[in-house]
């Protein structure tokens, strides 16, 4: 059986360390925490799970804090959470169970990492991340923000997920001071940091500078795909709020050059009809969603109802103004199948329960 450490970086996680370490002090050999300068009772918090706690000076770098956490290590395995991460028991189950039986031949576990739930705490928003990490390949983390581990050697896809439960909200202008800070240092930032970087612009609703460096980063040769299609549905939205309608329109039709439609995209574009009353339109937009999947390898922010719920509820909308009553019932079935706890469902349940009794 492999050995794990723990490795976190924290700061002012009082709140949530605790509940993040509970969830995971069974399953991990060695916990180690690098404090980067809290102020709050985390390392009294800490100190209750471990002794081994370091200080590490906060120089606006998270992967060099990351990187520290990692020297620190010593067991077979590291494994990196964040403190307002947890284990749910489904997936403490699946750990215990890798975690007994991993061929010592893979060097990386991936594993989603679900970062929005919906009211009965199913995921809505998720993505792939290196997790556990083979100590004797010497992985390293890259970016001063939104950081990450290069993908190399054998590499394992799991299902198990960690779940983001955040209580409080980060400042939303804490991670694009980190970037003018580098940028005033001089640094030319490389493609994945210009995405981020647009995506740090766009939510600080800057929105001329985002587009201008999602464009930029759009045709540039180098970023990943998956980026490159994320960054398209962004600019849309850059536009949209903008009410530059038909930019937005086109950058969406713009992802197309990189790979074949995604459900997120399609989605945007039948909404776009939708709101203008084109519902022939926005329904085959809807349908091709349909016809999407899922990439449990993919590196995409993959919004799962996109591929379900979302066009079976707004085809239930169209086929209900062009008329077609009994397709807009199936489709608010199919809606149900999926969240039987959904208000909308609900309504629309009602709503064809009168229809058809004034009907029959």
């Amino acid at each position: 059986m492999i050995s794990i450490s723990l490795c976190m970086i924290v700061k002012d996680e009082e709140l949530v360390l605790g509940r993040c370490l509970n969830s995971v002090k069974n399953l991990v050999d060695e916990i180690i925490i690098v404090d980067t300068g809290s102020t709050d009772k985390t390392k009294e918090i800490a100190a209750l799970y471990t002794d081994k706690i370091y200080d590490f000076k906060w120089i606006n770098d998270f992967s060099a804090a990351r990187n520290y956490s990692f020297s620190k290590a010593t067991k077979d395995y590291i494994m990196w959470l964040d403190a307002d991460d947890v284990l749910l028991e489904e997936d403490y189950i699946k750990l215990q169970d890798l975690k007994e039986s991993l061929d010592e031949s893979v060097d990386m576990v991936v594993m989603k990492y679900n970062m929005s739930f919906d009211k009965n705490n199913n995921p809505c928003f998720s993505y792939n991340r290196e997790r556990l990490l083979k100590r004797s390949m010497n992985y390293k983390w890259l970016s001063e923000v939104h950081e990450a581990i290069s993908y190399y050697g054998n590499i394992l896809y799991s299902p198990i997920a960690i779940s983001h439960k955040k209580i409080r909200e980060t400042p939303v202008d804490r991670n694009l001071k980190i970037y003018e800070y580098i940028l005033s240092q001089g640094k030319k930032l490389a493609p994945r940091e210009e995405f981020y970087y647009a995506r740090e612009l766009m939510y600080n609703n800057r929105l001329d500078d985002a587009i201008e460096i999602f464009n930029s980063f759009i045709n540039s040769p180098g970023g990943l795909i998956e980026n490159k299609i994320s960054a398209c549905k962004d600019l849309a939205s850059c536009f949209f709020s903008q009410n530059k309608n038909l930019e937005g329109l086109q950058a969406l039709f713009r992802s197309f050059q990189f790979d074949e439609p995604r459900a997120e995209i399609c989605c945007d574009i039948g909404y776009y009809f939708l709101d203008r009353q084109e519902y022939n339109k926005a329904i085959f937009w809807y349908e091709l969603a349909l016809t999407r999947h899922l990439d449990s390898t993919s590196s995409a922010f993959q919004f799962v109802d996109c591929y379900n719920y979302i066009p079976y509820i707004q085809l239930c909308i169209c086929y209900d103004k062009i008329g077609n009553k009994q397709k807009s019932y199936e489709y608010n079935e199919l809606a149900g199948s999926v969240k039987p706890y959904d208000d909308y469902y609900i309504y629309n349940k009602n709503y064809f329960k009168n229809y058809f009794n004034d009907n029959q």
